[in-house]
């Protein structure tokens, strides 16, 4: 397939494929050689759709772009302790970030059970996020 037909078979665009071959990600195939052309066209397979999904799997997970290109290595050598290591940095990561949205989101209660008590002065809601 095209590198056009890969791109919508990955729901991505063809820059995005583009931006993960200069990254390493996705392997960029050699262009055919043609008599009394310059090449024809780059040609992808299924195994170029699944790398894309893991990555933009990967990247819903909230895994960076380096250590996708580290997991799609240890893909390659079987090393199931690093890939462990990575997503437990990942789970501590996103379990960090809960806690942080549950302080908010407690904040944002306390707030707005405040702005509708109906006391005199401004909104608290307002005050609080003028403060920061």
């Amino acid at each position: 397939m095209t590198i056009a037909k890969l791109a919508a078979e990955g729901g991505v665009g063809v820059e995005t494929i583009r931006f993960y071959q200069r990254r390493g990600l996705i392997h960029t195939p050699k262009k055919p050689q043609r008599a009394g052309t310059a090449g024809g066209i780059r040609r992808y397979g299924q195994d170029d759709v699944r790398q894309l999904h893991f990555i933009r799997s990967a990247k819903a997970a909230g895994f960076t772009l380096e250590q996708i290109g580290e997991l799609l290595a240890l893909d390659a050598t079987d090393d199931r302790a690093r890939a462990r290591e990575l997503a437990g940095e990942r789970l501590k990561a996103l379990d960090e970030k809960i806690a942080e949205l549950d302080r908010a989101r407690a904040a944002l209660r306390r707030l707005a059970h405040e702005c509708g008590s109906g006391s005199a002065g401004p909104c608290p809601i307002l005050t609080a996020f003028d403060a920061a």
